[in-house]
Formats: structure tokens, sequence, C-alpha cells
């Protein structure tokens, strides 16, 4: 399954490590998600995968 959010379409930065020798290895910073039942628009309860941004700023409306 894809690491995005589905609220605002968060995605994994790419980079590299770099060693003391200045040696570059790439790797990838994650994004936190969290797996929420949430209300939709339509109405209807839900799980969607949101990051954890988007649940503190109340743009996903947790199903109770």
């Amino acid at each position: 399954m894809a690491q995005v959010c589905v609220i605002c379409g968060k995605k994994p930065l790419y980079g590299h490590n770099v060693s003391h020798a200045n040696n570059r290895t790439k790797r990838r910073w994650n994004i936190n998600l969290k797996s929420v039942k949430a209300k939709l628009e339509s109405g209807e309860v839900k799980r969607i995968r949101v990051c954890t941004r988007c649940i503190r700023s109340g743009k996903v409306q947790k199903a109770a």
C-alpha cells in the first residue's frame, strides 16, 4: 500500500545518509500515517490512511 496521506497527499521524502567520510547512500523519510475510521463528506464511515498533521489540525472528522 502506498505511503500517501488521503487528505493532503503528503508522500515520503528522499535524500542521502552522509557518513563522516562523506559517503552517500540513499534513504527515505516516511511520513507518520495512521489508519483512522473517518466520516466522509458523503456521510459514510470509512477507514482511511491519514497523516498525523491532518488529524491534529482537524481536517479529519473521526467516527465514533
